[in-house]
């Protein structure tokens, strides 16, 4: 019923067998969630036809990637709102290491999974959330102005005409009016130090009506209570033209957010629990405080408007953590502040859980409608997922079923590889055991993500 809806909105009536099969090969324990292992655990009797099938639908089939993340955002809501609203819109993005220079957008920037620069493709999303589930809306590969300005490269990935060079943050705030545009329900936007430190980015958003929590640098600079920029000159007649730009002087500077918070009483620090993990409760030491920020506000006739710093600052820990700047109202409580800045982490577990569950991070292609439309069918299975969740208990069994064997044929080996090799790509990652977000690596037969115990909301 639940490829049927997607059916509904991806044209042609020859597209939905492979629709079904790739949906159905993305939920499948095989290896790799690429088309080739896909096309043999679901028609082993006639796997080179269903490989060419696959391929020639996620890489060459002209529907649209925006309706059919519009179809699953429709049928998947419901199910994560029963256990509460929206409460929040997360943007963030996520890399793929890659080797080669070929494949579309690859280029030498900041990657993630590995915390360092190297070649990698990143794609950019928005996610809407609440404590249940999250589910992203929207999903776009970032391209260098290296790759964006490449004409012969364009062409040769399919890149399309009307896709210039953006930023990341220029993606991501298209992202969130096409949002607003649809009409999804509102939350608050949260969004890592990438993203929140920079204030334009901030504004748009007030612009739009919409609250955020946005991580900063320790040396973002801001007025401290009490403190400000001097009001413009008195004019004087006679004395050239009237300033209406506010003033600094040696008494008036503004102060680093990191300065401000060694500055604060002991008493200004609380405790808070924010979440019950599986384990243990989630707590830490933060501190709060109304500030004005001083970008540039030399140039500016009045103040930024006062808004909430946020600090964690763990017990133990020689200097605070993280900090945020809030637009939430002032009146709202310590500990709500805090549950809201952490629900990020919603995010994090979105990608965990698309590259371990539904192979996210396993397309072989190079081309750019077959990287989005990989990424839209494991969105769409993930939606399945998370619409399914509930109707299993928390408590269900995390195991296969015992003594089930591989879909994958005895005979079947991937090509080029070794007959020991089950895997055709033995370096493109397959556990990133290394990677610091990610839990370890479970058995592809597990789908932790049907199983795993979820903290319930406040």
């Amino acid at each position: 019923a639940y490829v049927d809806g997607l059916v509904s909105v991806i044209g042609h009536a020859d597209r939905a067998r492979p629709l079904r099969d790739y949906c159905t090969g993305l939920l499948l324990p095989c290896e790799r969630k690429s088309v080739e292992p896909m096309a043999a655990v679901t028609a082993p009797e006639r796997t080179a036809a269903q490989h060419q099938s696959l391929l020639h639908f996620v890489g060459e089939g002209r529907w649209s990637d925006e309706k059919v993340l519009s179809k699953v955002r429709k049928m998947v809501l419901p199910a994560i709102e029963r256990a509460g609203p929206i409460e929040a819109w997360i943007i963030d993005d996520t890399a793929f290491p890659k080797k080669g220079t070929h494949s579309v957008g690859v280029a030498r920037q900041y990657c993630g999974q590995l915390g360092k620069q190297d070649n990698c493709q990143v794609a950019v999303s928005l996610s809407v959330a609440n404590h249940h589930a999250s589910l992203p809306v929207a999903y776009r590969l970032y391209l260098s102005e290296a790759w964006a300005s490449d004409a012969a490269r364009r062409k040769k990935v399919g890149v399309p005409d009307q896709i210039g060079f953006q930023t990341k943050i220029e993606i991501a705030l298209d992202q969130i009016r096409a949002a607003c545009t649809a009409g999804l329900p509102r939350g608050v936007v949260l969004m890592d130090a990438g993203y929140g430190n920079h204030s334009d980015l901030r504004t748009a958003l007030t612009t739009l009506e919409l609250s955020y929590v946005a991580g900063i640098l320790s040396s973002t600079t801001v007025w401290a209570p009490g403190t400000g920029p001097l009001p413009p000159k008195s004019y004087v007649p006679g004395r050239g033209r009237p300033t209406k730009q506010l003033r600094r002087d040696a008494q008036h500077q503004p102060i680093k957010v990191k300065d401000l918070a060694l500055s604060l009483p002991a008493k200004a620090w609380r405790p808070i629990t924010w979440r019950e993990g599986s384990n243990v409760s989630l707590k830490s030491r933060f501190g709060r405080v109304r500030i004005c920020i001083a970008r540039r506000d030399f140039n500016r006739s009045e103040r930024w408007p006062e808004e909430w710093l946020l600090i964690e600052w763990p017990k133990g820990e020689k200097e605070p953590t993280k900090y945020w700047l809030s637009s939430l109202p002032p009146d709202i409580g310590f500990a709500r502040l805090v549950d809201i800045a952490k629900l990020r982490w919603r995010i994090e577990r979105d990608y965990q859980e698309l590259k371990q569950e539904t192979g996210l991070d396993h397309f072989e292609g190079r081309g750019w409608r077959g990287f989005h439309h990989h990424a839209t069918l494991c969105i769409a299975a993930y939606g399945f997922l998370i619409s399914e969740r509930e109707t299993i208990p928390p408590s269900g069994h995390r195991s296969s079923t015992p003594g089930k064997k591989s879909l994958l044929p005895e005979n079947y080996r991937p090509r080029g590889s070794a007959v020991q090799d089950r895997t055709s790509h033995p370096k493109l990652d397959r556990n990133d055991a290394t990677i610091p977000e990610r839990c370890a690596h479970q058995s592809p037969a597990t789908m932790s993500v049907l199983y795993c115990s979820y903290p319930k909301p406040h």
